[in-house]
């Protein structure tokens, strides 16, 4: 079998394109096909799709393909412009490559399944040979294509966080699907606009806000109007680990007050929010020889797990009976930031307890954050939000990207 004969095969080229020659340097480690197309061949318009069109003219254009063992591989045809009657000269659509690109379709397949699991800086230079800058376009190309065709059309149960875009005052909104584990979108700053622009989004790919009966925030008052206003059908659930991180906020104030004159409490912040399963041994020792003592933190502390025992009631009549209880205890227990808590817990009071009822949390988005975060960490940061967000999508959108295989 002659060698173009070969390459013909293993390219998948098929007529009216055929190998026309190869050439393979080992000096410059390069091999470079040349492909053609036999006379007379015809052409089907790429904007309107009518067939059987003639070659107008042609123009040489080069495509990187994957290597051929270490050795960069380049693809080079002539390529034709066909002029349409109903839409003129237009420059036709190869088999092996998308319009626009300067890559065959197979070594984008590849160069996203590397993107997927690699820093992109890292998979552009050490694996692809080629600047991250044309590897994020080709990241940006899939992903945006596969958020254009996502289908929400069921979508009914949402949870709705933000993740830091980088240091600073700089956000960005997730939004999960809960059913469907999944992110749908990612949105900038983490405003009541951008729950707006999901209720668009949502709209615009087959889903319905009204439809969307759940949502789970934390009790960003953003968050809140975004969702009332917007997600007009959505009972507010607020997220479990959020309200004990508020709690868990106020034992530190205090903790912070009164470290000042009882200095055995120096190092001891974490050990009273923490659960129990999660305590280093360090962490247990202090709480075993502080948590009986009169010490305001502790007795702090003893109503953080108080307030645990709520989420462990039978039903949501039962856990009432218990939040109202701890409202009254904390709210005669003369330290300043647990009854600050306790009043911002009464206002909230229906929507920690629509736990109950829906059974939803964050819990899904927070490990994805933990993925999104994790990936940023390791690429050093990313350069800006569109970088950030198609990362996003890629890493927990379950898109469908259409990648040849």
């Amino acid at each position: 079998m002659r060698d173009n004969d070969l390459f013909q095969l293993a390219l998948g080229i098929t007529p009216p394109w055929f190998v026309a020659s190869s050439n393979f340097d080992n000096d410059k480690r390069r091999l470079d096909i040349h492909l053609d197309f036999k006379p007379g061949a015809r052409f089907d318009c790429p904007e309107c799709g009518a067939g059987g069109m003639a070659v107008h003219d042609t123009a040489e254009k080069t495509w990187r393909h994957l290597d051929f063992f270490q050795h960069q591989a380049f693809l080079t045809a002539r390529t034709p412009r066909i002029k349409c009657g109903k839409c003129g000269v237009r420059q036709i659509n190869v088999p092996w490559a998308r319009p626009g690109s300067g890559f065959t379709l197979l070594f984008e397949a590849l160069a996203m399944t590397l993107a997927m699991h690699l820093p992109v800086a890292v998979a552009a230079r050490q694996f692809l040979k080629i600047t991250d800058k044309r590897l994020w376009r080709i990241v940006f190309h899939y992903v945006e294509d596969a958020v254009a065709r996502m289908d929400l059309g069921r979508v009914s149960r949402v949870a709705i966080d933000e993740t830091a875009a980088r240091r600073g005052h700089d956000y960005i909104t997730l939004v999960v699907d809960i059913d469907g584990r999944r992110v749908t979108f990612v949105g900038d700053g983490r405003s009541a606009d951008a729950v707006a622009r999901f209720a668009d989004h949502l709209e615009d790919h087959g889903g319905d806000a009204s439809r969307i009966k759940q949502a789970s925030i934390d009790m960003s008052p953003a968050f809140i109007k975004g969702v009332s206003e917007n997600l007009t059908e959505a009972e507010i659930t607020f997220d479990r680990f959020h309200v004990m991180k508020l709690i868990g906020d106020a034992i530190d104030e205090v903790r912070r007050a009164e470290v000042k004159t009882r200095p055995e409490l120096k190092g001891t912040r974490y050990a009273w929010t923490k659960n129990d399963a999660n305590l280093t041994a360090r962490q247990s020792a202090q709480l075993a020889n502080l948590a009986a003592t009169n010490l305001k933190t502790a007795r702090a502390w003893r109503m953080r797990l108080a307030f645990q025992e709520i989420y462990a009631q039978p039903s949501r009549g039962w856990a009432e009976l218990f939040f109202v209880k701890w409202i009254g205890w904390a709210k005669r227990s003369r330290l300043e930031p647990m009854k600050a808590v306790a009043r911002t817990m009464e206002k909230h009071r229906d929507g920690i307890l629509a736990w109950f009822d829906s059974g939803i949390s964050n819990g899904l988005i927070e490990g994805i954050n933990s993925l999104v975060q994790a990936a940023k960490t390791k690429a050093r940061g990313y350069r800006n939000r569109a970088t950030l967000k198609a990362m996003t999508y890629l890493i927990a959108g379950k898109l469908d990207l259409k990648l040849p295989t």
